[in-house]
């Protein structure tokens, strides 16, 4: 991470957060502005924090090259198996032990746990140095298991398995098309908008002058889109965070254990199965990043925007975004210990 943004971002992103809960706590009927105008049940701020901190990213990817990752098997079996397996599964578990008597609660973290990374995890994937092309394959392939899977997922974890276990259980019904909605709008639209762009450009200009002169100006803009992100979701829920910091530190827990376990299974298993630094630190984050705004969006739509269930899944982002911020140091900082020779 070489410019001053790169190096300076955890301060950056402490003041974007500060920021965004003083706002949300002294400026007036602000939250009730930024949630005014939505698409699906996402607010338009977010939304275009989001597509502005994605296109970049996918506007370096090396299209041509992602035949290549899809070949790599080692790879798509352990993001599948840690992704779709291990994942829901743990949050299962750490919501029903740290939440026993808080079904509401409770349930909202399971929704997060059902829904993987589709947007910001590949910012820190382009953070901590990993494999672009490998990250845009495994978002793709979860996308589309995404809109295919989390609603049969959501019945199995919130009706079924209780059920096996004799733990209390519930009939949650979801809206396919409103995952879909939400795949195409957060994936669709910024992966369309840099594979166009990168094609357009390179042609046009060629790729001496793409990678070397364009690509340095706009990348920047992640960063930014990255921090005005962080600021709007925080000044939505300032008031409430706030309000019952209490409440925020019993759901913060189990998420702090979920993000730390995944990402550190992820990373030696990606190590133990030599896959280099690069494919190993995007497993690393693929695993450990969640789509919070399909949980959130899901939760809304199901229970409603002032439901606890809707709180711990707005809670989530913003205990996942200081967390993966420090393990991109993390991460950083095994690749200079343990790969130090080339993969």
């Amino acid at each position: 991470m070489g410019s001053e943004l790169d190096r300076l971002l955890p301060l950056w992103i402490l003041l974007a957060m500060a920021a965004g809960l003083l706002l949300g706590r002294v400026v007036p009927n602000l939250q009730t502005v930024l949630g005014a105008v939505t698409v699906g049940q996402t607010s338009v701020p977010i939304a275009l924090g989001l597509l502005m901190m994605l296109y970049p990213v996918l506007a370096k990817v090396r299209y041509g090259e992602l035949g290549i990752v899809l070949r790599d098997r080692r790879l798509l079996t352990l993001a599948l198996a840690l992704v779709w397996g291990l994942g829901p599964l743990l949050m299962f578990g750490l919501a029903w032990w740290f939440l026993p008597d808080q079904a509401a609660l409770r349930t909202g973290l399971i929704m997060i746990g059902l829904a993987p990374c589709i947007a910001m995890v590949l910012i820190w994937i382009d953070l901590a140095q990993g494999d672009r092309e490998a990250a845009a394959v495994l978002v793709a392939i979860n996308s589309l298991l995404q809109v295919l899977l989390y609603a049969l997922l959501g019945g199995f974890y919130l009706q079924i398995l209780p059920g096996w276990l004799g733990l209390d259980s519930q009939l949650v019904t979801f809206s396919m098309g409103e995952i879909a909605k939400a795949v195409l709008i957060f994936l669709g639209i910024p992966l369309a908008a840099g594979f166009l762009t990168r094609r357009i450009g390179v042609r046009s200009k060629g790729i001496r002058w793409y990678e070397q002169t364009f690509l340095p100006k706009l990348s920047p803009w992640a960063l930014y889109g990255l921090l005005f992100t962080v600021v709007v979701m925080f000044a939505l829920q300032g008031k409430a965070i706030t309000s019952d910091p209490l409440q925020v530190a019993v759901v913060a827990i189990p998420l702090v254990l979920y993000f730390l376990i995944m990402w550190g299974v992820a990373f030696l298993l990606g190590r133990f199965f030599g896959l280099g630094y690069a494919r190993t630190t995007t497993l690393a984050f693929t695993a450990a990043g969640n789509n919070f705004e399909l949980a959130i969006a899901v939760s809304i739509s199901v229970w409603g925007a002032s439901s606890q269930q809707a709180l711990a899944g707005v809670i989530g982002p913003l205990i996942e975004v200081p967390i993966l911020v420090g393990l991109v140091y993390v991460s950083l900082a095994l690749k200079r210990w343990l790969f130090r020779r080339p993969h």
